[in-house]
């Protein structure tokens, strides 16, 4: 399956945010803590054009503890400002504007030194469709501005927002990349909803996503089906590996055809709507190693 999405909405983004960026002080970058690498975006560092940058690993609630901690070291040595957080209940956003201050703070003593009064900082914010940047928006603002929904593509304009006496927050769409070169960044941003469901394949994405599950969840994926048998694969399970998983789930879950054929579509949608419903437990899907 090829996955692409690219809305002509989004690249007028890209091109008003690169007209833009002069404005801006600092570059927040907000990615999903389950896929990190994933849900970066290549053209941010075409549109950050060297500014400060903060890198933001959001939905840390619903990744690997032990695997988001390795990823925060791994961006902290590449030179990012990088924070764990969870925008839903606010945990760890109120450092946010903090630590956008310290980082302008150079900026602000060349501009006095000058003769300029201090302004607003102001940062760009970006993220790909549907990993929370609006509900973050919303926290940081203390009131709600930016439209939020569990599908991508709600933002579809930019707006400046207004955060407590010291920010000023330039939303933007999410935007995601014309062409992707590596397909499994297509199936870990489908698998985790950042793509809109109606240009998918559900059964290949469970498919990708039941081979992560049995590398690195095995005992995860065993409980919640009750796959006493499953075994423990030293190697990469093949595709009739993953078959067999899939055919025993859609038994011991009902989702079966007439004449006791197994509903493929259904258990396939089934897997990916639990993964998505934290029923599984903290997963990451993807390693810095």
């Amino acid at each position: 399956m090829s996955i692409q999405w690219y809305p002509g909405h989004m690249a007028k983004a890209k091109r008003q945010m690169i007209e833009k960026i002069k404005l801006i002080d600092v570059v927040i970058e907000l990615v999903d803590a389950r896929i990190p690498e994933s849900s970066r975006n290549p053209l941010v560092d075409e549109i950050s054009s060297g500014k400060p940058r903060i890198l933001i690993l959001n939905k840390v609630d619903m990744a690997d503890d032990r695997v988001t901690t390795s990823w925060a070291e791994k961006y902290e040595d590449q030179g990012y400002s990088v924070l764990k957080v969870n925008a839903q209940t606010g945990a760890g956003t109120k450092s946010i504007p903090d630590l956008v201050h310290r980082l302008t703070a150079d900026k602000r003593a060349k501009l006095e030194n000058k003769g300029f009064n201090s302004r607003s900082d102001r940062a760009l914010i970006l993220g790909i469709p549907n990993v929370g940047k609006s509900t973050l928006i919303n926290r940081l603002a203390n009131k709600k501005i930016a439209k939020i929904g569990n599908r991508p593509g709600i933002t579809t304009a930019q707006q400046w927002i207004k955060v407590g006496k010291t920010m000023e927050l330039l939303d933007t769409p999410g935007i995601l990349w014309p062409k992707f070169e590596d397909q499994s960044v297509g199936l870990k941003l489908a698998a985790t909803g950042a793509i809109k469901d109606d240009l998918l394949d559900f059964q290949d994405v469970s498919v990708f996503l039941l081979k992560c599950l049995l590398i690195h969840y095995p005992h995860e994926l065993r409980k919640r089906y009750d796959l006493h048998d499953l075994p423990l694969f030293e190697v990469e399970p093949t595709v009739d590996d993953i078959v067999t998983v899939i055919d025993d789930i859609g038994k011991r879950r009902g989702c079966m055809m007439s004449g006791g054929y197994i509903d493929y579509d259904r258990t396939a949608e089934l897997i990916i709507r639990e993964f998505r419903g934290e029923k599984l437990g903290k997963i990451t899907l993807e390693r810095p190693e």
